[in-house]
């Protein structure tokens, strides 16, 4: 049984739609807020959450278009391969997965740590207790997703529920108890547009679109979403614009409320505005659903991810392992559980901080600039007809988002840029010797 199957393609709109809102929210915005006004340094931090809007849907312009056109398994794998065309392809996609197997699990890794981060507001924990309960979500998540696509959707949409709620109680909480109107009319105070403003929203920018990551989850399910030629675009489109909204109104609601300076220095935000709205119980009951966003953005982020080694090795381009289905439940459970493990071991060694940064350090390169290159050398190939959507006033959107995507990579810092090209380095020397064993094993059967 093949998950690309028509007959297998059972995630609706509504569950597309969810499954990729609840992996951009996550635990991003509630970790990340603190740390994007302090770097910004006024009320002017706004700003560097609407530039990481206008990167997502500028990107979601390529990802559509590849998106709605390939709707298989494995998102930005398949994208490259056909984009790269056969002299290139396999390299380009074999270094897109070979960084999957590490910057998935990161992913995973950075939800389940903000978890444990966030839940020291409920019961102070030790270093070793935290790391314990971090590896522990992770876990969890494996044994969830353990089943078939259809009951995750119906999941999915039940997590999605609790991210909403969480997000509109914060809402309201600016807007029936704060002064929501401050923070936008006060937006520019102090504001010079310079060279260090410009250099401030870029480190800002790195954090921002970590929480604005996953708007392309359903690309990875591509061969399980309904009519994906409408649905992929139309589900990317729609949680861009719905959590662009959501994140600008928590945003003003929390500087409505807190002081900058207590904004800049607190590691539970969001607990503490609840707490000084609503008392101290109110804002355990808040942390509480801040939790259950980062449970659901794991949740999702697993999903996805799991099936591009699939994907990949199902085309005999990865380790063939990977390609196998459960027997009875129809998903890739060894892709699964590979990168559930690598995730579980990332959450116990490394810092949210460091996590949030070689997430998008390692991935530019290969997976957001790569991708729309590829997308512009396969309409020289084919012509834009070929497409099944098309980005309005192609090909500007796609330059346009590697030049932004640029940016961004040289904003992560020196450690970071060295550290993604390391990794695209060992993919090079790994696809080396998996080619030279491969062609060595056809020499010695033909002898």
């Amino acid at each position: 049984m093949n998950i690309n199957d028509n007959s297998e393609r059972k995630v609706s709109l509504l569950q597309a739609t969810a499954i990729n809102m609840i992996d951009m929210v996550g635990i991003g915005p509630f970790v990340v807020l603190s740390v994007v006004a302090e770097i910004m340094g006024g009320t002017y931090f706004l700003y560097a959450w609407i530039a990481g809007a206008i990167l997502a849907f500028i990107d979601g312009t390529v990802w559509s278009q590849l998106g709605s056109t390939y709707p298989m398994a494995g998102g930005s794998y398949n994208f490259l391969k056909e984009g790269y065309g056969t002299k290139w392809g396999k390299l380009i996609s074999f270094l897109f997965v070979w960084q999957t197997l590490i910057q998935a699990p990161l992913v995973i890794a950075s939800a389940a740590i903000g978890f444990s981060q966030y839940f020291c507001y409920i019961t102070p924990l030790s270093t070793i207790q935290s790391k314990i309960l971090s590896g522990s979500i992770v876990i969890m998540i494996v044994i969830l997703l353990y089943r078939n696509i259809e009951s995750i959707g119906k999941i999915s949409v039940f997590l999605w529920v609790g991210v909403m709620a969480t997000m509109c109680w914060i809402i309201g909480g600016g807007l029936f108890h704060g002064n929501f109107m401050q923070p936008i009319l006060h937006i520019n105070d102090g504001l010079v547009v310079n060279q260090a403003f410009a250099a401030a929203i870029g480190f800002a920018s790195v954090k921002t679109m970590y929480s604005y990551l996953g708007y392309y989850n359903v690309c990875q399910l591509g061969g399980e979403i309904i009519n994906p030629q409408k649905n992929i675009p139309r589900s990317m489109f729609i949680s861009i614009a719905g959590i662009a909204v959501l994140y600008l109104m928590m945003n003003i609601s929390v500087a409505s409320v807190l002081p900058l300076a207590e904004i800049q220095h607190s590691k539970f935000v969001i607990s503490l505005f609840v707490q000084r709205i609503a008392g101290p119980q109110a804002a355990t009951i808040a942390t509480v659903l801040v939790l259950w966003v980062a449970f659901a953005s794991v949740f999702s982020a697993t999903l996805g991810y799991s099936r591009v080694p699939y994907a990949a090795a199902k085309d005999g381009a990865f380790f063939p392992a990977f390609a196998k289905l459960h027997p009875t439940k129809n998903f890739p459970y060894i892709s699964l559980l590979f990168l559930g493990s690598v995730a579980f071991v990332f959450s116990l060694l490394f810092r949210l901080k460091d996590v949030i940064d070689a997430i998008l350090a390692m991935r530019i390169l290969v997976q957001f600039i790569g991708q729309a290159i590829g997308l512009i050398l396969l309409v020289k190939r084919k012509g834009l007809n070929h497409f099944a959507w098309k980005m309005p006033l192609y090909p500007i959107p796609a330059l346009v988002a590697i030049v932004l995507w640029a940016f961004i990579f040289y904003s992560t810092g020196s450690r970071m840029m060295l550290g993604g090209i390391a990794v695209i380095t060992l993919g090079l020397i790994a696809y080396t010797l998996k080619s030279y064993f491969e062609r060595r094993a056809i020499l010695l059967k033909d002898n």
